[in-house]
């Protein structure tokens, strides 16, 4: 094993609920191996308030979440990523910002669940349904022993986790 903490940015374009989810699982259960951030191409400004709540009802702290832009991970001052992983179709295909150093890329897309539904019964199963396979992508990726892995074989499993 390794004492390296390993930053992995989760991407989407208005950065308000799958991205959010995925920086929260990144570091709740990366249990300090590694440090979750995300961002987005077009951030709407604001966390979907049932992005919030659904992090809530696991018992996952859901302060300090932000809306922000990819940008401030281009900057010169930002942290390196390790990983950066899209979540939706229309970031994956977007022209993103050269990141420092050389992180592995996957893209791990799912359905947006902002918007779903006509009320809050509906809504709340979208992003339940969007947690779980968070979570399960998440799970099986902080459980890799990345150290270990080739580089062929790490992209190889990134890939093969957006499917799953």
């Amino acid at each position: 094993m390794t004492d390296k903490v390993y930053n992995v940015l989760i991407l989407c374009t208005g950065n308000s609920a799958r991205s959010v989810l995925g920086e929260a699982l990144i570091n709740h259960l990366g249990q300090g191996r590694f440090k979750g951030y995300s961002a987005g191409s077009q951030p709407t400004g604001k966390v979907n308030p049932y992005a919030l709540k659904t992090l809530q009802q696991h018992g996952i702290d859901s302060s300090g979440y932000r809306s922000k832009s990819w940008d401030e991970f281009g900057a010169p001052d930002a942290p390196q990523m390790d990983f950066v992983f899209t979540v939706c179709g229309s970031a994956a295909g977007e022209t993103c910002p050269l990141w420092p150093g050389t992180p592995l890329r996957a893209h791990w897309g799912l359905e947006d669940p902002a918007g779903v539904g006509s009320n809050d019964d509906e809504a709340m199963a979208a992003f339940a349904t969007a947690y779980q396979i968070i979570h399960r992508r998440v799970s099986r990726f902080v459980a890799l022993d990345i150290a270990a892995m080739g580089e062929d074989e790490l992209k190889a499993e990134l890939a093969a986790i957006g499917k799953a």
